[in-house]
């Protein structure tokens, strides 16, 4: 099996030599790039398309881009506020601007997918769960007016989009970037509320995360993301969900203290994932893969069917970068009266960006 259901990182700015041996060999789905890959807009460019010429296929080139403090490009671009701010302050017409500007930002610089928007609903704000400011509020019909809106507007950008983390990372209580945390409630009182962004969206979603957390009343064995009673009989069986299915980072804590690597991505795609990731831990990745057969046809023809949705990016030009910084700066002072989103980041080991 090569790597056709995986999307995996990078060590830092440029390829390995390592790297690019093991990529071109096992031909991952995608790429995701963090922080540490990322230092201007033309290195980040030029990584993109380098990431391009290993491919056969037109890889998916993913980011989290949500704003606030997950926005991967604040070091060297404007650095619009959290889903959060915009919840609570901006206009209609500012959250579509915001999720326009993100795509095109974003499409300039060779990404094409967009781990966002946050579909959790914001039960604990005080809470350590890896949520503070990400999520676009704690009332669905509000998460699913000003998420949508988001959305929609990067969508038309050439951008895809992924909804996370389902069914609720908003229940947890703890971080998943450090262990496993579990949410006690019934899929009844699921589908009062937490559920709702996700069927309502679900037409205007090219991908759907799952979370990390432990719904014991739905199964009492496996993580959301590694459930197929969760992931399979629910989302894709009971809620008619037709996109991709992706799982969050393998290589958090709440995966990594309990299942080994190779067993956890096994896990999730016999759970019914289409496409797992594996965002930092690569050391013997290629022998793992070659101990997996599972074949998924239906998995091939939602991915095939995805990728076709994929455009080659515009030509990057510094014209069109600035004009898009300086929008993004004005859309930021309007609703904040700073020019940069500027609440300090927390200290994070590499396995901790959020």
């Amino acid at each position: 099996m090569n790597a056709e259901r995986l999307i995996v990182g990078l060590s830092g700015p440029e390829l390995t030599k390592e790297e690019e041996s093991l990529f071109r060999d096992i031909q991952p789905a995608g790429y995701i790039l963090f922080s540490r890959n990322l230092i201007s807009p033309s290195q980040t460019r030029e990584l993109t398309d380098s990431l391009h010429t290993l491919s056969y296929d037109t890889p998916f080139i993913s980011i989290d881009q949500e704003g606030g403090r997950v926005w991967r490009t604040r070091e060297f671009s404007a650095s619009p506020p959290e889903a959060a701010t915009f919840a609570e302050k901006a206009t209609p017409h500012q959250t579509s601007l915001f999720g326009a500007l993100t795509g095109q930002l974003l499409e300039l610089l060779g990404f094409n997918f967009n781990f966002a928007p946050v579909l959790d609903l914001d039960h604990f704000p005080d809470q350590k769960n890896g949520l503070r400011g990400r999520c676009w509020g704690n009332e669905s019909q509000s998460v699913i007016t000003k998420a949508g809106l988001f959305n929609r507007w990067m969508r038309k950008q050439n951008v895809l989009s992924c909804g996370k983390h389902f069914p609720s990372n908003g229940l947890a209580k703890s971080d998943p970037h450090h262990d496993l945390p579990v949410a006690d409630i019934s899929l009844t009182d699921l589908l009062k509320e937490d559920l709702l962004p996700y069927t309502a969206l679900a037409p205007e979603l090219d991908a759907i995360m799952a979370c990390h957390l432990h719904f014991p009343r739905l199964d009492p064995e496996y993580p959301a993301s590694l459930s197929k009673r969760i992931l399979t009989d629910l989302l894709r069986h009971q809620l008619g969900y037709k996109g991709l299915i992706l799982t969050d980072d393998l290589d958090m804590g709440a995966i990594t203290q309990k299942y080994g690597r190779g067993n956890d991505i096994k896990l999730a795609l016999e759970a019914g994932v289409d496409i797992a990731l594996v965002c930092h831990q690569f050391a013997n990745l290629r022998e793992t893969l070659d101990s997996l057969n599972i074949i998924d046809h239906d998995t091939n023809r939602r991915i095939l069917k995805v990728r076709k949705k994929l455009k080659s990016p515009p030509d990057y030009s510094e014209s069109s970068w600035n004009n898009i910084n300086q929008q993004l700066t004005d859309l930021t002072r309007d609703l904040t009266g700073t020019d940069r989103f500027t609440q300090s980041r927390p200290t994070q080991s590499p396995v901790e960006e959020y």
